[in-house]
């Protein structure tokens, strides 16, 4: 399989995740039909390109990838959109989960089989 398109649907899979969480926000405690709606449909979508790309990358690589980007996407749309404040030490840890990333797919031989 093409390493591109692999990590293409990974990518789509943690866009869609970071929205329905973004939803889930907004949601307000599902007391909002819409953003709760919009908050299953995303992850349904997010969990069926998680899994197709569990197909030709190892789980704990995948989830390392999908949860690490996650969690940086989701940290900025909470302080661009939400108003949510990052210090110091979160932006660290931030850049932290990148480096870890990126450690895995730059040295790793375990991300594609």
């Amino acid at each position: 399989m093409n390493l591109s398109l692999v990590y293409s649907v990974l990518v789509v899979a943690i866009v869609f995740e970071v929205l329905g969480t973004s939803a889930m926000q907004a949601a307000q405690h599902f007391s909002r039909a819409m953003p709760t709606l919009m908050m299953v449909v995303c992850y349904a979508i997010a969990f069926y390109f998680l899994s197709w790309s569990l197909r030709y990358v190892p789980v704990g690589i995948a989830y390392a990838i999908w949860s690490g980007l996650g969690i940086v996407l989701i940290s900025l749309v909470g302080y661009f959109v939400f108003g949510q404040t990052l210090d110091l030490a979160a932006v660290i840890g931030l850049a932290l989960i990148i480096a870890g990333v990126l450690v895995l797919n730059l040295f790793s031989k375990s991300t594609f089989h």
